[in-house]
């Protein structure tokens, strides 16, 4: 693979762009800092195909990005391969409004073929590779010019393995017949949706234990505040109010702008200043939530009660059998939240009983909470059984040979 020098002018990135356009796929890759900023930095970004790779710096003076962010968003040719690459997407749909399409994400894959929930790039390389990528380079403050040959040549391995890994990880898909599975789970990360924030809805992040109307409007109004002020001043939120100080103003408003100056985490300028009035300017404009506003009780345990709660840890210990038998991430056949509902009896709308989810986990999961599908043990090893409903309306535990669904396994790896 030919590594060009780093890319500094419009020309080069041009020509380059025009030649990638004719590839089936890119490694795309971004360093970036947001430590002290609300948007990030872009500070070089990586590209490379099956032949040729480089690093583009994006802080050049004069440089035109416009070549290259059209042959992210516009170019439907053109595969875009990312590992974890949500960070990364957030940066082009900040510069352009639109995301990378079509992409594929490795990490995603990597799940699907069995290689854990989240794993990381170097453990990617390493297993694929047998790679020890060198980290001497992650802290490197990518804003900082010049840029060494060691960091610039760091950044690039990020694509030239990617470039390589990607072609064999879509074969071993192709053969296991799991590609397929993963084109929905692409389309969702693609979603321009998901990296659009939305100032009003910003207090969904923000942990409070009040559920009273007013005090989670108050919660609303203060968040969305904060959310546009960081945004005008390009400062992390944290650094205008922390999530513990805007959840104690909700639930203990001051009555007077002066009062700021006696609340824990805000300066005491706050008491007079411009940003304090901005602040107490949207408390006092907030309104309680409405009934339609409020949230669930417990989104995540949806009226399960003890039973189902129990319910709800059977599915999870199904969902981790079928997992290590089907080679799959647990993640990818089914979230948590999923399961509760399922448990609390919901059928539409849930994931897990659709395509092929359906046919690798979720048929069975329902089975399970229909009283169809039980657990045993016999020989000290766990059993999987089906009940066969007699013309009595007895139901009778038939055990599922390795044939039927493989249901059969150690004890000691349930």
């Amino acid at each position: 693979m030919h590594i060009h020098p780093l890319i500094t002018d419009s020309q080069s990135l041009a020509d380059l762009c025009a030649r990638w356009s004719q590839s089936p796929f890119i490694a795309v890759d971004t360093e970036f800092m947001r430590e002290n900023s609300y948007w990030p930095e872009l500070c070089l970004i990586q590209i490379a195909d099956e032949t040729e790779a480089a690093a583009i710096d994006p802080m050049a003076a004069g440089m035109d990005l416009k070549p290259l962010l059209d042959l992210m968003t516009e170019n439907e040719d053109v595969l875009k391969v990312f590992h974890a690459g949500g960070q990364d997407i957030e940066i082009v749909h900040n510069l352009t409004g639109k995301t990378p399409h079509p992409l594929f994400d490795t990490q995603i894959a990597a799940m699907a073929l069995g290689q854990g929930d989240q794993v990381g790039y170097s453990n990617l390389v390493d297993s694929w590779l047998g790679i020890t990528l060198d980290k001497g380079a992650r802290f490197t403050d990518w804003s900082r010019r010049p840029l060494d040959k060691r960091q610039i040549e760091y950044a690039i391995g990020d694509v030239t393995h990617l470039a390589t890994i990607f072609p064999r990880m879509l074969e071993k898909l192709r053969k296991t017949g799991r590609g397929g599975w993963l084109d929905q789970e692409m389309e969702k990360i693609a979603d321009p949706s998901n990296y659009v924030t939305i100032p009003e809805e910003a207090w969904h992040r923000i942990k409070i234990p009040s559920r009273k109307p007013e005090v989670l409007g108050r919660l609303k109004a203060l968040a969305a505040w904060r959310e546009r002020e960081a945004q005008n001043k390009n400062l992390p939120r944290g650094r205008i109010a922390k999530d513990e100080t805007v959840a104690d103003i909700a639930a203990h408003p001051p009555k007077v702008q002066s009062d700021l100056s006696k609340v824990r985490g805000l300066s005491s300028s706050w008491a007079g200043n411009d940003i304090g009035g901005r602040m107490m300017a949207a408390l006092e404009a907030s309104a309680p939530l409405t009934a339609a506003e409020m949230p669930a009780r417990d989104d995540r345990k949806p009226g399960l009660g003890r039973e189902g709660a129990l319910v709800a840890d059977l599915l999870k210990l199904l969902l981790k059998i079928r997992a290590r038998d089907s080679g799959v991430a647990p993640r990818l056949l089914a979230r948590t939240e999923e399961l509760e509902l399922l448990a609390a009896g919901r059928r539409e709308g849930l994931a897990i009983l659709e395509g092929w989810r359906f046919e690798q986990f979720g048929g069975d999961a329902l089975a399970m909470v229909e009283g169809r599908l039980a657990f045993g043990v016999r020989g000290g090893k766990l059993v999987m059984t089906r009940t066969k409903t007699e013309e009595t309306g007895d139901a009778q535990a038939v055990d599922l040979d390795a044939d039927d669904a493989g249901w059969m396994h150690d004890s000691d790896h349930a």
